[in-house]
């Protein structure tokens, strides 16, 4: 040890050590320095800039350095580009302050290669209190930041997914609330076209990774099967995330089974014509739901599940408007959607 006497450093005493260790215990830690798997350097506090004096063979493996490549040289050579400046200004002050410190901090191996270490550095100091080294020690904590950034991307999926079913959840606990219970076969028989028609969307929505859906392609998808030849669409390309998209399924298909069933498509000469453009405020789209040659309501006419349901899912789930008009010519149905989650490219698709 230059510059002093080996009187002026003795080192800490061990916690726990017997009569015949207490003797070798110098040769001891030379050796645990040495054969230890936490990386470990030791720097002179006396000289400029701080540079290493000792580094054991755990910290040579940890940075792919060789000793010579080490050795009179600032641990800042670990330091790279994402270093962060703040954890090098943490360890700067503990350094001028004498103290101890802990900081987690981007490191760079020889091969370029980022890993963060959590070091913990230590002054020692000698008899007379001036400083004489700086010990640091350091853990790999990449392996454990990719675990932990691994389960909290894991825990958002979760919640994704709790998110995505309780959606889907509510809608089916509305189908079975307020589907006609009267006769079960047609009790069953309702519920399951329904909830098909929900699991039609989903399907969709994984096939396109739960991004986004187009307007017109959730539209054929729910009113093809019953529309045929008879249905005609036009509108720009307008997107709507998971949340717009499995409402609006139930809805185009309960107006679908409508139609089929009471309204233009249970004409001979009844047809169907569905158009959407965005809101002139740009946020949200509306839907115009047009049925030519259609019988005419009857007077009597009592408000059934499908009307119902389609309320609930436009007014109540996507805050959005509805309303009907009935005319010589056939009904017609304007769908006001709110912004969740739409945007449009300004394109408008050709009329089919």
């Amino acid at each position: 040890m230059t510059g002093h006497s080996r009187e002026q450093l003795h080192g800490d005493l061990p916690s726990a050590s017997s009569k015949a260790a207490s003797a070798d215990r110098k040769e001891l830690a030379a050796i645990a320095f040495e054969r230890t798997r936490m990386p470990m350097v030791v720097t002179d506090g006396r000289k400029p800039d701080l540079p290493i004096v000792l580094a054991n063979k755990a910290f040579l493996e940890l940075t792919g350095y060789a000793a010579p490549e080490v050795l009179g040289r600032n641990c800042r050579f670990l330091q790279g580009p994402a270093t962060s400046p703040i954890a090098v200004a943490e360890i700067r002050a503990a350094i001028a302050g004498e103290r101890e410190v802990s900081v987690e901090i981007l490191n760079y191996k020889k091969s370029g290669e980022q890993f963060w270490n959590r070091l913990h550095l230590s002054p020692v100091h000698g008899d007379d209190g001036r400083i004489l080294y700086f010990f640091g020690s350091q853990i790999d904590m990449t392996e454990y930041r990719r675990i932990e950034a691994l389960e909290a991307s894991e825990h958002r999926l979760l919640m994704e997914v709790d998110h995505r079913s309780n959606n889907v959840l509510a809608i089916v606990d509305s189908i079975v609330r307020l589907s006609n219970a009267d006769d079960p076969a047609l009790y069953a028989a309702a519920i399951q076209h329904r909830v098909q028609a929900l699991a039609r969307a989903h399907t969709l929505l994984a096939e396109r990774r739960w991004t986004s859906i187009s307007v017109e392609e959730l539209i054929r998808q729910q009113v093809t099967p019953f529309a045929a030849t008879r249905a005609f669409f036009a509108g720009p390309d307008i997107r709507m995330d998971a949340p717009v998209v499995q409402p609006l399924a139930l809805v185009f298909h309960e107006l679908a089974v409508n139609a089929a069933q009471h309204g233009a498509l249970a004409a001979a000469r009844g047809r169907l014509s569905i158009s959407w453009k965005p809101k002139p405020s740009g946020a949200g789209f509306n839907i115009r739901w047009q049925e030519v040659g259609s019988r005419p309501l009857p007077t009597f006419a009592k408000r059934g599940f499908g009307t119902v349901i389609v309320g609930a899912m436009v007014e109540r789930q996507l805050k959005g408007r509805i309303e009907k008009t009935w005319s010589e010519d056939g009904l017609l149905i304007d769908i006001e959607i709110p912004s969740a989650g739409s945007t449009h490219d300004g394109t408008l698709a050709p009329e089919h």
